[in-house]
């Protein structure tokens, strides 16, 4: 990893390329964008602003388990929101934290105000495994 890696880990783990849907869309689009996309989220953006986020997590509790029909279900009535951030110049402990503390598995990276990427706790958790104490 270069040092600008190491000073910016959250730049180098976070997918660049994030998924988006439309809060109009239904679970069922979700998870079928989810699976095509091989990710365990979706960013939702309404215009130009990201309003939420859906994950794995958001349709196996407020769908499936709820015994809700995944085509009926629209995405801004299961998404979590509002979107919780980070900035990227922040670490990987910090990031570990804000997940920790709010009890998700992904976090939208931001840089300068604005969606840069997003991260997954299997992004620490790789990140750890090779970068952390050995």
């Amino acid at each position: 990893m270069t040092a600008l890696g190491m000073q910016r880990p959250l730049a180098v783990m976070m997918r660049s390329s994030a998924q988006t849907i439309s809060p109009n869309a239904t679970a069922c689009d979700a998870a079928q964008q989810m699976r095509v996309a091989k990710v365990g989220a979706l960013l939702v953006r309404e215009g130009i602003c990201y309003i939420g986020i859906i994950s794995e997590a958001d349709l196996v509790r407020k769908v499936l388990a709820e015994s809700l029909v995944p085509a009926d279900i629209l995405v801004r009535s299961v998404m979590s929101a509002p979107l919780i951030t980070i900035d990227i110049t922040a670490s990987a402990h910090e990031a570990s934290d804000v997940m920790a503390r709010a009890g998700i598995r992904h976090l939208a990276v931001v840089e300068g105000g604005e969606v840069a990427g997003i991260l997954s706790v299997r992004d620490l958790l790789l990140y750890f495994k090779n970068w952390g104490p050995q």
